[in-house]
């Protein structure tokens, strides 16, 4: 009997083949691969008829659901919880009034478009995240990743990040009920804030500890499968709860962030990442269907300029808001004014929820497209625009700005009544929720399956004992985890004024216990007398019992602060390490220095025995550090890969030789090197005359190729350029500093008659 090659695998050679076409053309010309992915899925669409289209476009659906379930997943792994904290104030009060008014604004422009309800407040959805990939790819053009500004844009993209997957469960609820009262969203904001806390507290306590328990068997494979596991075992959670599938892949990647094992994680998730990223793409594109985007070319046209004016505006005021300087703020703005990879999801969720219409992602589409090839000029008109607006602003209003920005950067530090305050929030809010956590799942599941061996009133008792066991550290601590006395002491004497605070704080702690024993004991009976007696019971057992629930409270704290900062930990344990052997080595005028493998070098691979540094440098190296990973004193197999940061042990002057044999590595092309040759290297620094305009408008790379060496530095007018670009033209009265071999640059300096 023949058997037929299902038309599953057919659909997915033709996907990927078209797609690695795409990515192919779209890597030349040098774009975001995203859009040739949607490219590739609008060639493979219903709407092209010019090659053989997708059979069962429902099995391809399926796949694309579990690459959104994934790209979320690694988006997780990339950020982190604790990057967000350190965040700061500018880029999230940044992010909030950007995000808050190009929402607002993007909803009432669809209502004047005609829009329905659900697609002007999904239009307003799609508008609220910028594309990280376009900003990273346009400032490592430009050369602006180390600037200023640069780091608040990064900030901002984590906040929006974080805050597009909040809007994407509140998307889908307000999609499911079709209406929108406002109570009922204020009881879904509360509901997705105690998850998420439940989630993340009660995963950094499990999860490392488990992965510690098991990490002898942790290879690449298995920690690959753990890892898928556990993602999709917490999509099958927040399915369960109501909420959207990206959601809990996303928190479980911000898990699984705060492990040791992130980075390995992240780097074995890729190839899968990418396949299913790659199919959730196509997918996509297969949407697009060109007879609509062009009846809604106006409104394409429309979205656009809200896009580059609204996100331009409404990010430099937020800027401007959290005190950035008027020309940092501009360079922000400009920065921002594009769409990202979210909208394509959050335009997909509406389709794939039925309640948008289909020409919102063609416009989506359209509208990404437009602003990813803007995006790089508006950056490189930053400066431009900032003249402008110092020619066209009042002075007092420029002076104003800069005074409020200059006033916002030297606020003073929190003093120690604000870190008592933060303290006891911090403890009743993480302790509040554990408690709540482990009653409802008590009462959820664990009452139900005790029904089968007791009566109702024996599961209720018995599930209400276990719930107080699990409970009382939790409860304690809020009462019993409070700053030290002698800090108390001293605010109680400091002023008759410290002391009403002290007893609200100590008062409020006290109320909020009685409020949770009351809460656990009326999840199973109703008695008010009842746990009235249990309340004060417990209160009389916590105080007899403080120092043994002391132990046990701050055995889990500490376990939780442990594997939340473990990482960090190690890395600290490892450069420790590393200072020691530094000052092991550091002896009359020999030291360890640090130093960077250039990705072009000759040697890479080369076991270090067959390079024989030892004898031709009179350098050795004290270790080699890959990532994470450190080899301490490498043997003559070890070798080198790109960027490792290799110990070089040696004399000052051995180091620089050395040194200087790896800038020429780094610059020249592996078959030009000349390991025999470098003894002859030489830095100079030679001036332009002011009266020699033969080589003005002469450019560096000229030099380069003229002198064979490599231009470290111009200093012109007071100022140094270092590392310029080959197409920075030379000007009179410039000096360079060179890198060349002492015979070309000797010939050079003759030949032009330079000094």
């Amino acid at each position: 009997m023949e058997e037929h090659l299902p038309k599953l695998i057919i659909d997915l050679g033709l996907i990927l083949c078209v797609g690695a076409v795409t990515t192919l053309i779209f890597k030349r010309i040098n774009q975001p691969l995203v859009l040739g992915y949607i490219i590739a899925g609008f060639l493979v669409g219903p709407h092209f008829e010019y090659i053989p289209s997708v059979a069962e476009e429902h099995n391809v659906e399926i796949w694309a659901k579990i690459g959104v379930i994934f790209l979320l997943f690694s988006l997780g792994l990339e950020f982190s919880f604790k990057k967000l904290l350190n965040v700061g104030g500018s880029a999230s009060i940044t992010a909030i009034v950007e995000i808050i008014c190009i929402v607002t604004v993007g909803y009432f422009v669809g209502r004047f478009m005609n829009w329905s309800t659900m697609d002007s407040i999904f239009l307003g959805g799609l508008l609220a995240s910028s594309s990280t990939t376009i900003i990273i790819r346009a400032f490592d053009e430009l050369g602006l990743k180390r600037k200023k500004f640069a780091n608040v844009v990064f900030g901002i993209l984590i906040v929006e990040d974080i805050v597009v997957i909040l809007l994407m469960v509140m998307l889908s609820t307000m999609a499911v009920s079709q209406h929108f009262d406002g109570t009922e969203m204020i009881n879904s904001f509360v509901k997705l804030g105690f998850f998420l806390a439940a989630w993340f507290i009660g995963g950094i306590f499990i999860i490392p500890t488990f992965l510690r328990s098991i990490k002898k068997y942790l290879d690449d494979e298995t920690l690959l499968i753990i890892s898928i596991g556990l993602c999709l075992g917490m999509v099958y959670i927040a399915d369960s709860a109501g909420f959207s599938i990206e959601l809990g892949a996303f928190v479980m990647g911000s898990i699984l962030a705060e492990t040791i094992y992130a980075e390995k994680i992240e780097h074995n998730f890729q190839s899968v990442k990418n396949l299913f990223a790659t199919i959730f793409f196509i997918s996509i594109g297969m949407m697009i269907d060109p007879i609509s985007m062009y009846e809604h070319k106006w409104a394409i046209l429309i979205v656009t300029l809200l896009t580059i004016i609204g996100k331009l505006i409404f990010t430099t005021l937020g800027a401007i808001i959290s005190g950035q300087p008027l020309k940092q703020s501009v360079q922000v703005g400009m920065s921002m004014a594009q769409i990202g990879e979210f909208a394509f999801i959050v335009a997909g969720l509406g389709l794939s929820l039925g309640v948008t219409s289909d020409f919102l992602f063609p416009v989506a589409v359209g509208v990404s497209a437009i602003t990813t090839f803007t995006t790089p000029y508006l950056i490189k008109s930053s400066d431009f625009v900032y003249s402008f607006l110092e020619k066209i602003l009042p002075q007092k209003i420029i002076q104003g700005i800069e005074k409020y920005s200059s006033d916002t950067q030297h606020i003073q530090n929190e003093n120690k009544w604000k870190e008592i305050i933060k303290q006891t929030v911090t403890t009743i809010f993480i302790n509040g929720i554990i408690i709540i956590a482990i009653t409802l799942i008590v009462k959820s599941y664990l009452l139900f399956l005790l029904t089968d061996w007791f009566s109702y009133f024996g599961a209720s008792l018995v599930s209400l004992i276990l719930t107080f066991i699990l409970c009382i550290p939790f409860i304690w601590a809020i009462i019993g985890n409070r700053p030290k006395r002698e800090i108390i002491r001293e605010f109680w004497d400091e002023s008759n004024y410290n002391r009403a605070p002290i007893i609200a704080i100590i008062s409020i702690r006290l109320t909020l216990v009685v409020v949770a024993v009351i809460f656990i004991y009326n999840q199973f009976f109703s008695s008010t007398i009842a746990s009235v007696i249990l309340t004060i019971g417990l209160l009389i057992t916590m105080y007899f019992l403080s120092k043994y629930f002391n132990k046990v409270y701050d055995y889990i704290q500490k376990k939780f602060i442990y594997n939340l900062n473990e990482r960090e930990i190690l890395n600290k344990r490892k450069e420790e390490r590393i200072k020691k052997e530094k000052f092991q080595y550091t002896w009359d005028n020999t030291h360890i220095s640090d130093m960077i493998v250039p990705q072009n070098a000759n040697f890479i691979g080369v076991p270090l025995g067959e390079l024989d540094w030892r004898t031709k440098f009179k350098i050795n190296i004290a270790y080699i550090k890959r990532g994470d990973r450190i080899i301490q004193t490498p043997n003559s197999e070890s070798v080198l890969y790109p960027f490792d940061k290799i110990g070089i042990i040696g004399t000052d002057e051995h180091i620089q030789r050395f040194e200087k044999y790896l800038q020429i590595i780094g610059e020249t092309p592996p078959e030009n090197n000349d390991l025999k040759n470098t003894d002859n290297f030489t830095l100079d620094k030679v001036v332009i005359p002011q009266d020699f305009c033969e080589l003005e408008h002469k450019s560096i790379g000229w030099v380069k190729d003229t002198a064979k060496g490599i231009i470290v530095s111009i200093e012109r007018d007071g100022e140094t350029i270092h590392n310029p670009d080959r197409n920075v033209e030379i000007k009179l009265g410039d000096y360079l500093t060179i890198v060349a071999d002492k015979k070309n640059l000797k010939t050079f300096i003759q030949d032009y008659n330079l000094k």
